[in-house]
């Protein structure tokens, strides 16, 4: 297959890993910079064209696009979606992921476990929003926040008034969480590809840190996962649409709860702790289901 990789850098770990998964497995793999493509759109011959040049025709993408280009990203992974190649995750199924807010209302109508989740625009209502979440500690979170940025633990119920007064007063758009005690500043991450968690390990914060984030200073290791989590993430994936994604868990005392689901999950904490090789899965999900090869040119005669 011709592979066209959606990274803004070729030198991620991530990058780097899938194009050599995808040549080991005898594909070509292009790294395509994401804010460098641009678009024809067109009824009849809709096309992308890049640094100059009008792109050549592609079997399959890969997109890993950062949750500060997902708009552009998007658009440009709905145009190759209107050229009928075949994407791995699709543009709907990761706006709908980048969406912390939306995520969770869709997690919550499939029945799965979450913390208790408050949303509100008035500063009036901080002081019935913190007493819906069970009162302090709880977690105020930004809905934009990436990677443990912009979430807060608060420790007193005073304390969360005056940083959700904060957040609000400087338009910020947050969401408060219940704050499970029980977890122990640890969380689980499960690799879903197609409909099997394929890996999974525990997150553990840095000592003094609420946050498990690997970004943070948080450590890593490989875990056994009960069959409720397990099937937790993988309906999560579904419920996104996802056909590969990065399930975060919490175990709480009442079940398995999801925190989030990312659409785009790093490969090298995960293929570190538990020496599975990811990349090479998710080519191997792409070569099941990836629409027949282009053929390549004859070659001429004499």
């Amino acid at each position: 297959m011709h592979i066209a990789l959606l990274s803004r850098n070729r030198n991620l770990y991530s990058t780097r890993r899938l194009v050599e998964a995808g040549q080991n497995r005898g594909h070509s793999v292009r790294v395509v910079d994401t804010l460098r493509c641009y678009m024809n759109i067109a009824s009849h011959r809709p096309s992308i064209h890049y640094k100059g040049a009008e792109l050549e025709p592609f079997d399959a993408v890969i997109p890993r696009i950062g949750a500060s280009v997902t708009f552009y990203g998007c658009a440009v992974l709905r145009q190759f979606e209107m050229m009928s190649t075949y994407v791995l995750n699709d543009n709907v199924s990761i706006t709908r992921s980048r969406d912390k807010l939306r995520s969770l209302q869709l997690l919550s109508r499939k029945g799965l476990g979450l913390p208790i989740t408050g949303f509100a625009h008035s500063p009036d209502d901080i002081p019935d929003l913190i007493t819906m979440v069970k009162g302090a500690p709880l977690v105020i979170k930004l809905l934009e926040g990436t990677q443990g940025i912009g979430v807060v633990l608060a420790e007193t119920n005073q304390a969360a008034e005056s940083v959700i007064q904060a957040f609000m007063g400087m338009k910020a758009n947050i969401m408060v969480q219940e704050y499970i005690k029980e977890a122990r500043g640890a969380d689980i991450r499960c690799l879903v590809i197609g409909d099997k968690v394929v890996a999974s390990m525990k997150r553990q914060a840095a000592e003094g840190e609420f946050r498990s984030n690997l970004h943070r200073g948080g450590s890593a290791s490989v875990i056994r996962i009960t069959p409720e989590e397990r099937s937790t993430a993988i309906r999560a994936a579904k419920a996104m649409g996802l056909r590969v994604a990065g399930v975060d868990l919490l175990r709480s005392n009442h079940g398995p709860v999801i925190m989030e689901v990312n659409s785009s999950p790093g490969l090298q904490g995960i293929e570190s702790a538990t020496g599975r090789d990811i990349a090479g899965l998710i080519i191997e999900h792409l070569e099941k289901h990836a629409v027949t090869p282009r053929k390549a040119p004859p070659k001429p005669k004499g």
